[in-house]
């Protein structure tokens, strides 16, 4: 188990180098004053866009470019201690000069949209503007949602406080909140935080999961009230800003502009609960494999091959990712090399470093940044893979695409993190014949599915549920939002699991509920790439070529589009269905390795 430490103890090879965006504050003050100039001088253009549009969009990107590493180092340097107070500050400066951006640049779109049809399409398919007819192109098919320019300004004025339900969540959870530590069965203590609470989830003894499970969310339900009320301001944030921009509701005023119908999301949840039974199934084996006479909600991570022992230190995780990617290809595994030498990744769990993982892809000119919070375990090897997936997706858009082309869509940024974590699994299983191996790394995918198609689609219609209430103006009480979850839980547990009562706190620790209708593409992007995987390995240098123009594409074309340019449709339920019969072959290939 990794332990809780300084992050002045921790080795510099396993933290990241933020040197590489800005070698000292003053430096980035420079940068600040430089950006602080430009968007002062881009009020010239309020007024007289149509004037010179060639220029305001050029000018505009210019300085998002020139922003972004502001913007970024602040942020990273919080996150990794958001205890800083001269990080917290930069990030508040940082936050602020990007709303003002939005506010002086609020201008461009309603300007541009107020010119004549022909005009804009002339513009548009102008060769010279080749690289922004993606952005003019999205802005077209949001023409009837965009405001009058006052009113956008006025929207764009509100970015700090639209921010603010996230970043009060953000500072109760990661650094208010203490939690009580967790007795071990030696009788000694270890501290409990979101950063290690996995591994005391995982644990084999089933007093120190239960132990952990209790402080861990009576110490949320204790904030209960506070973190309904965080939440409830982010929920309505989100409706108004749908209601301002004349969407049917706030999923579809995150989904259209994305160019996602909202029957995906719909065809997510059906084929789900068609396979519900399949899910009890698993859970009845799992029931059956721990010897319980009762299945609890801490019952549900612990491995189910105890005497296959793969505990993997970060280094050795590190060294198995790469193995296991190779099929990727040559170039693939040495980007993967680099960012593991040279200062990409932030490794260890610390004191009030924020929890979970993710991988920052925007800066074009530098390289993405990964943050984990590891112990050593296959869980966070995968981990490791997973967010990898995000860099690397992030690395080639950002090579072929120019800035305003490269920034690719929620709806795909889960597949190629999924894909990683699924070919490395399946090269695992081809080089791991042993039955105890077998039986861990199928455990290990059953998981993979049961926490990510399951319970991201179970946290999606979370999130469905709590917008319905707040557009019909029902209270988004600590209450009634206990009692929505719990009851999402008896509907996904309830026949083989006693649905405990603590766990109606779970969407407490959520973060993701702070960036609305984007956990559903972690179930999507799952079914795309376990086929997307399995291409790969079974017909080789095509399917990787085939899948290097996905992950090339950006937002050149629609998110639809570009994973069929890997060979995949998600407008359709079919790929879901699939990896649903995949999970079910897998239950069966599992209790076969299990019980003979």
């Amino acid at each position: 188990m990794a332990q809780m430490r300084k992050r002045s103890e921790i080795d510099a090879r396993y933290k990241w180098n933020l040197d590489h965006i800005f070698t000292s504050v003053e430096e980035w003050e420079k940068a600040y004053a430089e950006i602080a100039a430009m968007v002062e001088s881009y009020k010239a253009y309020d007024g007289k866009v149509a004037e010179n549009p060639k220029a305001a969009i050029r000018d505009y990107f210019a300085i998002e470019d020139k922003g972004t590493p502001v913007y970024c180092y602040a942020f990273l340097r919080q996150e990794a201690d958001n205890a800083d107070a001269e990080a917290q500050a930069l990030k508040d400066r940082a936050m602020s000069l990007m709303v003002k951006l939005g506010t002086v640049t609020a201008c461009l779109q309603p300007e541009l949209l107020a010119m004549d049809d022909a005009a804009l399409e002339a513009l548009m398919n102008d060769p010279e503007m080749a690289d922004y007819d993606a952005f003019l192109r999205n802005m077209l098919l949001e023409k009837p949602h965009t405001l009058p320019k006052e009113q956008e300004k006025l929207i764009a004025m509100m970015g700090e406080l639209a921010q603010a339900p996230d970043t009060i969540y953000t500072m109760l959870t990661s650094v208010d909140m203490k939690f009580p530590s967790v007795q071990l069965p030696d009788g000694t203590e270890a501290p409990l935080s979101d950063g290690t609470w996995s591994s005391f989830v995982r644990h084999s003894d089933r007093e120190v999961r239960r132990d952990a499970f209790e402080k861990m969310f009576s110490t949320y339900g204790k904030h209960g009230n506070t973190i309904a009320a965080t939440y409830a301001a982010s929920v309505k944030k989100d409706t108004f800003q749908a209601n301002a921009h004349k969407y049917s509701s706030a999923r579809a005023a995150k989904m259209d502009p994305l160019q996602i119908p909202e029957e995906v999301y719909d065809n997510l949840v059906s084929v789900i609960h068609e396979y519900l039974p399949v899910l009890q199934d698993y859970l009845q084996l799992r029931k059956k494999l721990m010897g319980v006479d009762e299945l609890h909600m801490y019952d549900l991570y612990t491995p189910l091959v105890s005497d296959f022992d793969m505990e993997l230190s970060y280094d050795k995780a590190f060294d198995m990712v790469c193995d296991g990617l190779k099929p990727m290809g040559e170039d693939y595994v040495a980007k993967l090399r680099e960012a593991h030498d040279n200062g990409w990744i932030d490794v260890y769990p610390a004191e009030n470093k924020s929890s979970g993982a993710f991988s920052m892809g925007a800066l074009r000119d530098v390289h993405p940044y990964v943050l984990l919070n590891h112990n050593d375990n296959l869980s966070d090897t995968f981990t490791i893979a997973h967010e990898l997936g995000h860099s690397m997706h992030s690395y080639y858009s950002n090579q072929q695409q120019p800035s305003a082309k490269s920034d690719y869509s929620l709806f795909v940024a889960e597949v190629a993190s999924t894909v990683n974590e699924a070919v490395m699994l399946k090269k695992l299983l081809k080089d791991l014949p042993e039955k105890k191996a077998q039986a861990y790394l199928l455990n290990h995918q059953l998981e993979k599915f049961r926490t990510t198609a399951f319970r991201q689609t179970m946290f999606a219609e979370f999130e469905k549920i709590s917008h319905e209430m707040a557009a019909k103006g029902q209270p988004l009480t600590m209450q009634a939002l206990n009692k929505a979850y719990y009851e999402l839980n008896q509907l996904y547990y309830g026949d083989s699991c006693v649905v405990d009562e603590l766990i109606q706190n779970e969407w407490m620790r959520i973060p993701h509920f702070y960036r609305s209708f984007y956990v559903y593409v972690y179930a999507t992007g799952l079914c795309a790439a376990m086929s997307l995987g399995d291409r790969i390995l079974t017909e080789g240098e095509n399917a990787v070529s085939d899948y290097r123009k996905f992950l090339s594409a950006g937002c050149s074309v629609p998110p639809i589009d570009a994973l069929k340019l890997a060979g995949i449709d998600m407008s359709r339920p079919e790929p879901i269905r699939k990896a649903m019969e995949v999970f079910k072959a897998s239950v069966e290939q599992f209790r076969q390795a299990v019980e003979d």
